[in-house]
């Protein structure tokens, strides 16, 4: 397969230091971009959005614990056995997380957002306004385990 290599553009500052899901609506966190890298022009524009989607690497994952076949998410039992690319768990073959919060200032190279399902330390690869226009279009559907899991995850 093809190789692909990213550097962060950015690493999370503040929020959550421990890795444990749930509750991320009440967690507040930086971005911080590389000032050797962009300047504040770079975001002009971001607080004109409510919301960005934010690209980032799990770097907490070891290796070693990468699925690359079917498990339970969170280990339920009660739930069923699903591949990794059919869950959002971040034992992943790439280690990449996506997650869409709220952004509430942009200052300077620093955006402070709430909502962002990562944590202290970690490395942003990218950042993408949120458009209404590429959310999904047509009727969502999903499995009910998914909805019990995400029913305390913001």
């Amino acid at each position: 397969m093809t190789q692909v290599q990213c550097e962060a553009v950015a690493t999370v500052v503040g929020g959550r230091t421990d890795v444990v899901d749930d509750d991320w609506d009440r967690e507040s966190a930086v971005l911080r971009f590389d000032g050797d890298r962009f300047g504040p022009e770079a975001l002009f524009g971001l607080a004109d959005f409510s919301h960005i989607e934010v690209v980032y690497h799990f770097d907490r994952v070891d290796a070693d614990r990468i699925e690359s076949g079917a498990r339970r998410p969170r280990g339920n039992p009660d739930w069923p056995l699903v591949g990794i690319f059919a869950q959002r768990g971040k034992n992943r073959p790439n280690r990449l997380g996506v997650s869409r919060c709220r952004v509430l200032k942009v200052d300077g190279l620093d955006v402070h957002v709430t909502g962002l399902d990562a944590v202290a330390g970690t490395p942003v690869l990218d950042v993408k306004p949120y458009m209404a226009e590429f959310g999904p279009r047509g009727e969502v559907r999903q499995p009910e385990w998914s909805h019990e899991l995400m029913r305390d995850y913001y």
